[in-house]
């Protein structure tokens, strides 16, 4: 009774206010994602971390520029060595990017079928969606740089938590990054998630069959 409820109050909001429930429902699906991120970016760190090598893999490519001391400034700057005296290595490179990989093949379902309902090629939708997330990912990165090593200082070292204060740091440098994904991507997604309506696809499908 409840749930019938909720449903029939949504669905009148929805015919109220469309953008405004769009959004609502993007920022309430958003963060369901944002939580699948937290639990398993710790989990690939401490998966490489434990039973490869990786950790001591230096990966650090694409300077874009120096530092204050004149070090170069990488994009994905992932230094050898355990965090927070290192970079976390290649170890903690792909822990970030796998996590975003999954958490945005999800997203981009979630998004297209309940928030948008979008009715066009959802291999066109694919497509732009993929450069977008390249694009994100690269200017996530780049912002990395700025924060992440201060903030697993902080956490390990200044604080002393040691493996508590590096799981907390990892929470946050995730939140950092889908928060920089979410005001992006809800722009992206009002073009690339369009609803067509019934009447034009009727119309474009009988052109169709008549081309043949």
């Amino acid at each position: 009774m409840m749930l019938t409820a909720v449903k029939n109050w949504w669905g009148r909001f929805q015919e109220r206010r469309p953008e405004l429930s769009k959004f609502l429902m993007f920022l309430v699906l958003s963060n369901g994602v944002t939580v699948l991120q937290l639990a398993l970016m710790p989990l690939f760190r401490w998966g490489f971390a434990s039973f490869t090598d990786l950790t001591d893999v230096n990966f650090r490519v694409f300077p874009v520029g120096s530092n204050v001391d004149g070090s170069a400034y990488y994009m994905f700057d992932y230094a050898a060595g355990p965090l927070p005296g290192g970079g976390g290595g290649l170890a903690y490179f792909l822990a970030v990017q796998i996590t975003l990989l999954i958490a945005q093949v999800i997203n981009f379902f979630l998004q297209r079928n309940i928030t948008f309902k979008s009715n066009t090629s959802i291999w066109r939708a694919a497509f732009w969606y993929a450069v977008a997330y390249v694009v994100i990912t690269f200017i996530a990165a780049a912002a990395q740089g700025f924060y992440k090593a201060p903030i697993y200082g902080f956490f390990m070292e200044t604080l002393d938590w040691g493996s508590t204060g590096s799981v907390i740091a990892d929470v946050l440098t995730m939140i950092i990054n889908s928060a920089i994904s979410f005001w992006v991507f809800y722009p992206i997604f009002k073009v690339i998630f369009r609803q067509v309506p019934a009447t034009v696809e009727v119309v474009e499908h009988a052109d169709q069959s008549g081309e043949r």
